[in-house]
């Protein structure tokens, strides 16, 4: 898992020997921590990977709704909203899931939230769920050393 230095940090690796991270000492941290919190949020951004389009292509050619495809999006945290979501240039919402049984989840591109519409035969229900950062969890593994 780990490769472990006399300067308070591991390496970690994969199960192909691949590095994918390096886990810091809280006292190297605070050596480091400027420098690297100066460098956090540029070009670090994790890659997003392609809308799934074709899906939602997918869902539209079986679409055996009672009524017509809706392409209207509203973010129920921010009140960001669109008339049709594939025809906004630049982009409010990002089309994060589809599949041919109807339901359809973006992400608001204003506040981050969760907006899933699920279809059904004869109505439409819609649910927003605010993005909640990603959790930091405390380790004690340094606690006496």
């Amino acid at each position: 898992m780990g490769k472990s230095n006399e300067l308070n940090y591991t390496t970690l690796f994969d199960a192909q020997g691949e590095c994918f991270g390096v886990l810091v000492s809280p006292a190297l941290w605070e050596h480091l921590k400027g420098d690297a919190e100066a460098h956090i949020g540029h070009g670090c951004e994790p890659e997003q990977p392609p809308e799934p389009l074709a899906e939602w292509e997918n869902l539209k050619s079986s679409w055996d709704f009672k009524y017509p495809i809706d392409t209207d999006v509203q973010c129920g945290v921010c009140g960001a909203s669109t008339e049709d979501w594939e025809k906004d240039d630049p982009r409010k919402f990002r089309l994060k899931t589809a599949n041919f049984t109807g339901i359809v989840s973006f992400q608001c591109l204003q506040c981050k939230a969760r907006i899933l519409k699920r279809h059904f035969t004869d109505k439409i229900t819609v649910e927003t769920q605010p993005y909640q950062e990603t959790k930091t969890y405390k380790f004690d593994a340094y606690k006496g050393r």
